[in-house]
């Protein structure tokens, strides 16, 4: 040592321009050596960042469009006047038109009405010209030059660039759009200008739009521009008592913010499912970095000995961990911008979730999220390498030069403490509630569950392995030396072991979450589609539906023996929220579990007052509104607020802001609404559905229904489902991939570095093959434990993702469901890979001489 002439500075340790250059060499060196870990704690970054870097620029782009899409709709409107029931009476239009505060009035009525050979609906905006002109000039149809009237033509339709380009038609051709059972033929007079790029909408006068189909009399809203100088906030106060419950009184923006609230939960969702990448990125990050630590143990107490401070050692360490941040969040950026791009161009804005229909969003570059991710990847690596970092900086250099201190290295994980801490909370935090409407307690609960998991791991090594080293102490040779060698150092198997933990155990939870959810879907449509054919006359849109004497001709049909028909609504109960499904069906009183799922026991009749109408609310309306059973409520129906007695409560997997049921003969004696918009037929015995379906065609409005059975609705809902989880099942894959690579990184690094170990051994006689034996026994036993502990520790946290996050998301409740089939095989090709990766390292570590691998045991 004595040679040796560093250039230090002892108040400083090395100066400045050297430590830079020796940063960048063991920089260099080290990833020159180990690119393959280096690369795939970079990819587990890269991914992370990607997946949410894409999923909020898809959602951004989603709600700032359709934000757009509903700015262009109410136009320079300073409050809008809606129905709490499914429309509006006219009658109010001139009630409000002639206010003396206000400036101007537009009446508007909104359709979304279905069209043929089309599975989605075109929203229809029917206009006053003359007074839309001063609030929504930008819904008014540019006609062709030599047709300037037809904005009033009865006959015409005026459709946006984007609505063409859908249904491949031009100016001057005709359009088929469904009105009940008839079809309405419309001129396509001109193009909507005003209308957003990508905004699907059209537009025709008011009063042919309630002739043409079928709504004479209702309104959807109606804009309301006020004199200047009068008091919005005020206005809107004192009009919202004039109405006494029969309209509800907003200004447009709340229409923004209550889209804003319809996707929130599931946007939430889906950035947290992406973190869940992010998070075994950084569990990867920190096992690479202790592995290197360990490794380099010796070799970074040469380094303090020729002069390199704790700070500079510290910096250095944290630097590599930091540049692996710093490339996989650049790459996760790029990557994440370009899967934003290809999504929007190819699904849509929706990711399933069906929340932004009409409009076709375009990606959006945001800095400011790329550099919220840029620096939560790069954080993220750098909290993974924190912990060996500063061990490394602290530890004396005299007893790390020495071979064989590897495990104390890694010391101060063995404490329980800090694992059972996290459990305590986690478990404690599942008991709270939600905040603002959204699972953060859930959320940290699961976060704490996997962190006083892994934790723990080290403690949990030390126990089981202990305990099996002392029962199998009279066994051959290599099984003992493995076990021995896994009971003495709990520390270094615990980093293989929480690798196995990590990835495992969130594939169990997410798992076991959507096959649960998947389960309780397919055995509610079975309970809730209990009749042998189902017939609508559209599938999509609010245009549809089957007169009283259509009704009843179809019921008549022979071969039938029972036909329900059922009438859904809108209630608009909350302004900031959206608006609560109506359903009006044929309901048994006394046994009304025949035709909804019913998640508890219904109020007996007896509990019913005679004054008192009953209704039946989904989970979602108990959480949001309060509507538990046996509580009376009034219910704005028909303009009228109406006394109601909450009967019961019923599981609904379709609408997460709440639905109603009511018998049908309440609804359509306070309403006068006798339509129905689609009908569930029994057959009667012997009677085929084929021949059902071909007599019901047979009749004069036949043509224009659309028949499903039991089966097909079943598929088609399951197919829905799994699209709108295509993003969960990526990440449950993206997990387990990560979690491979990891496990083979970790024993790779482990196996590497003890060379000199398994030198030691065949210096004593063991050989090659029982070497190998060994290393695969260790394996084995490293990833049972930590499948058995994962499996545990992810049924932990699926009962919090089952039990607590999804009803405090969408207020609904789930059956449980394991998954089996999907763990076991998971589990095996965790197996398999762990055991073939430890001896596949073992070759290498093995396939030198014994005297080699010794000679620098000093």
């Amino acid at each position: 040592m004595a040679c040796i002439q560093p250039n230090v500075d002892m108040g400083t340790g090395l100066q400045s321009a050297p430590f830079q250059r020796l940063m960048r060499w063991l920089l260099a060196g080290e990833w020159r050596a180990h690119p393959l870990r280096s690369a795939i704690a970079i990819l587990a970054i890269m991914v992370g960042v990607a997946l949410g870097f894409a999923i909020h620029l898809i959602n951004s782009a989603a709600l700032n469009e359709f934000s757009a899409a509903v700015q262009t709709l109410s136009g320079q409107a300073d409050l809008q006047v809606r129905g709490t029931h499914a429309w509006l009476d006219e009658n109010l239009y001139p009630q409000l038109a002639q206010h003396p505060d206000i400036a101007t009035a537009s009446p508007v009525l909104e359709l979304d009405a279905a069209l043929h050979g089309q599975d989605k609906p075109l929203k229809i905006v029917g206009i006053d010209v003359f007074r839309a002109a001063l609030v929504t000039p930008e819904l008014i149809g540019r006609a062709m030059e030599e047709n300037r009237t037809d904005t009033l033509a009865d006959d015409t339709i005026f459709l946006s660039t984007a609505a063409q380009q859908w249904l491949n038609v031009q100016p001057g051709a005709m359009l088929s759009l469904r009105a009940g059972t008839e079809t309405v033929q419309l001129r396509i007079a001109g193009t909507l200008t005003g209308a957003r790029p990508g905004q699907r909408l059209a537009v025709m006068d008011i009063a042919a739009l309630q002739w043409r189909f079928h709504q004479l009399g209702k309104l959807s809203r109606i804009d309301i521009k006020l004199r200047e100088g009068v008091p919005r906030a005020a206005f809107r106060t004192e009009l919202q008592e004039q109405l006494q419950g029969r309209a509800i009184v907003n200004e447009p923006e709340t229409q923004q913010t209550r889209t804003e609230n319809m996707s929130r939960a599931y946007r939430v969702n889906l950035n947290v499912l992406a973190l869940v990448a992010l998070f075994t990125g950084a569990f990867l990050v920190f096992s690479s970095q202790a592995q290197s630590v360990i490794r380099r143990r010796s070799q970074l107490a040469l380094l303090r000995v020729l002069g390199m401070t704790r700070s500079q050692l510290l910096l250095q360490l944290l630097l590599e961990g930091a540049l692996l941040g710093l490339l996989g969040s650049l790459l996760g950026l790029a990557g994440g911008y370009a899967a934003a791009a290809a999504a929007l161009h190819f699904f849509g804005g929706d990711l399933g979730g069906g929340y932004f229909p009409g409009v076709q969003p375009t990606v959006q570059f945001s800095p400011t999220a790329a550099i919220v991710f840029f620096l939560l990847g790069t954080g993220v690596a750098i909290a993974g390498s924190a912990v060996p970092a500063w061990e490394a900086a602290r530890t004396q250099p005299a007893p790390a030069l020495k071979s064989g201190s590897e495990e104390s290295a890694l010391s101060r994980l063995s404490s329980p403490w800090p694992g059972l801490l996290c459990l305590f909370l986690g478990a404690l935090f599942t008991r709270l509630p939600p905040l603002n409407g959204l699972p953060v307690f859930g959320y940290l609960a699961v976060a704490l569950l996997l962190i006083g998991g892994i934790a723990f791991m080290p403690r949990l090594a030390a126990f089981l392995f202990g305990r099996l080293a002392s029962m199998l102490r009279q066994s051959r040779a290599p099984l003992m030396l493995g076990l021995a060698r896994l009971a003495n150092a709990p520390n270094q198997a615990s980093i293989a072991l929480g690798g196995v933990l990590s990835s495992f155990s969130l594939m169990v939870a997410m798992g076991i979450m959507v096959a649960s959810f998947r389960v309780s879907v397919d055995d509610w449509l079975t309970r809730v589609l209990p009749a042998d054919l189902y017939v609508q006359t559209a599938a999509s849109g609010n245009t549809g539906g089957f007169s009283p004497e259509q009704q009843n001709v179809l019921a008549a049909t022979p071969g039938i023996a029972r036909a329900d028909f059922l009438r859904m609504s809108q209630l608009n109960l909350d302004p900031a929220r959206p608006a609560v499904a109506l359903i009006a069906r044929p309901i048994d009183i006394n046994d009304p579990g025949k035709v909804m799922a019913l998640t508890g026991n219904a109020l007996p009749l007896q509990d019913i007052p005679r004054d008192a109408i009953p209704i039946w609310v989904s989970e979602a309306m108990v959480d949001l509104y309060g509507y538990v059973p046996g509580k009376q409520v009034r219910l704005p129906i028909a303009g009228q607020l109406r006394d109601c007695i909450v009967a019961g409560v019923w599981r609904d997997y379709v609408r997460q802001f709440g639905a109603i049921q009511m018998r049908q003969d309440d609804y359509r004696r306070l309403s006068g609404d006798l339509l129905a918009d689609n009908a569930g037929l029994w057959l009667g015995p012997g009677a085929k559905v084929d021949e059902v379906i071909a007599s019901i065609r047979r009749l004069p409005f036949g043509a224009a229904l659309e028949f499903s059975q039991p089966g097909e609705i079943r598929n088609a809902s399951l197919k829905i489902f799994d699209r709108s989880f295509a993003v969960t099942y990526l990440l449950e894959a993206v997990a387990v991939l990560i979690g491979l690579f990891g496990i083979a990184t970790t024993f790779s690094s482990q196996t590497i570095s003890r060379m000199r170990e398994f030198g030691m051994l065949r210096h004593i006689g063991i050989t090659r093959r029982q070497i190998l034996g060994i290393l695969a026994m260790e394996g084995l036993l490293l990833t049972v434990i930590g499948i058995a502990a994962g499996f545990a520790l992810g049924f932990a946290i699926s009962l919090i993702l089952v039990y607590v996050v999804n009803p405090q998301s969408f207020h609904w409740t789930m059956q449980l469901h394991m998954p089996w089939q999907l763990l076991a095989s998971v589990a095996g090709a965790l197996l398999i890979s762990a055991t073939l990766t430890a001896v596949a390292a073992g070759r290498n570590a093995v396939s030198g001489s014994a005297v080699r691998a010794v000679r620098e045991d000093w």
